[in-house]
């Protein structure tokens, strides 16, 4: 009985040994290094944003039924997220060649007419797709006409008359908004994914989350004071929002001609920030340190991309046949005055006309 528990003690090491090297052969990830070393690298799914998409070819053929069906059903119902502001109601966004129309000025007016639908990195619901001739429509949370239900096509006969189902004000919901991507004669033959990257501009179809989504909108500088939690001078309300969060206090104060907002975050004895805003842009940072110093920023430290502001300040000539209040003779204010100062003399009334013989239609002046 002895000489058997000692084989079996012997025995142990042994197959302790055994089962430690048929684990590590039996491991993936040994075998994967064994037999393929170039098997690491994990390739990069095609919903990733790293993944390189071919684009649509020129000579592309035009797009198939069956690619219709599988992209109303691929796209309809999805939850994006915008990567820019789109106006509400009819005036919707258009985009061809990675162009956005309209943008710069003309957007903020449309913008600030109409109101936002989306903001960039909010969450937007794609609710239908219409597959035109030389363009896609894409309507964003509920597009900017309220679309009737079945039922409300449905209309009942009998001896009382006919009843139909209650119909809803076509502008009930004109809250959404749509994008239409343009393309040459006719939309081509495309994969679904193709098409999320013709839409990146304006859709986000990859961020995880609104904060990840509007934080790729913004230039490098600002995004990396958000994630810091830092306010820089020129950022608007926006992202100081996403710096910050919402200010736990506000103080609305007058200086000269100029009424302006102090946003202030923090409470003694931590580090308390004033943050001035005039208008939708930060113009003085003040923050007083737990020991007592005082540092104020003033100068701006990014500048947000306004193209077209500069563009409208040009002069633009006038056209010869505009349109005018000033009575036949008056002149322009642009043209040159007499050095005296005196106004040239009216014109000379146009001579007498014979009285018109009277007639259908005709009306005769009393003499």
């Amino acid at each position: 009985m002895l000489r058997y528990r000692s084989t079996t003690l012997l025995a142990l090491p042994l197959l302790f040994t055994c089962v430690i090297a048929y684990g590590q052969a039996s491991d993936p990830a040994a075998v994967r290094n064994t037999t393929s070393p170039s098997s690491d690298t994990k390739e990069p799914s095609p919903h990733t944003p790293t993944a390189v998409i071919a684009p649509i070819p020129r000579d592309a053929p035009r797009i198939s039924k069956q690619t219709r069906y599988e992209i109303i059903r691929d796209f309809e119902t999805q939850l994006v997220y915008a990567r820019t502001a789109f106006p509400m109601g009819v005036k919707g966004l258009q985009l061809k060649d990675g162009t956005i129309t309209p943008n710069g000025e003309e957007l903020r007016q449309a913008l600030a007419i109409w109101g936002p639908a989306v903001k960039p990195g909010d969450p937007a619901h794609i609710s239908f797709v219409h597959i035109k001739d030389d363009h896609i429509h894409f309507e964003i949370n509920g597009g900017p006409v309220h679309r009737k239900k079945w039922y409300q096509h449905i209309q009942v006969s009998g001896a009382g008359g006919t009843a139909q189902a209650p119909q809803d004000d076509p502008q009930a919901n004109a809250h959404g908004s749509f994008v239409d991507v343009y393309f040459g004669k006719y939309v081509p033959e495309m994969t679904a994914q193709q098409l999320r990257t013709l839409l990146f501009p304006v859709l986000d179809f990859n961020a995880p989350n609104k904060e990840v989504a509007y934080l790729d909108t913004l230039p490098p500088k600002v995004k990396e004071a958000i994630q810091a939690h830092h306010v820089l001078v020129g950022m608007n309300q926006e992202m100081v929002i996403h710096a910050k969060g919402k200010p736990p206090k506000k103080v609305r104060e007058r200086e000269g001609e100029t009424t302006y907002e102090e946003w202030i975050y923090g409470d003694p004895p931590a580090d308390v920030d004033f943050v001035r805003i005039v208008g939708d842009e930060v113009v003085r940072v003040e923050t007083m340190k737990v020991g007592g110093e005082k540092i104020v920023r003033t100068e701006k430290e990014v500048v947000l991309q306004q193209p077209d502001r500069e563009a409208k300040q040009e002069p633009t000539e006038r056209p010869a046949n505009a349109p005018t209040l000033r009575r036949p003779g008056e002149d322009a204010e642009d043209v040159p005055k007499p050095s005296n100062g005196a106004a040239p003399p009216p014109p000379a009334p146009p001579p007498d006309l014979p009285p018109p013989s009277g007639g259908p239609g005709q009306f005769i002046a009393a003499r």
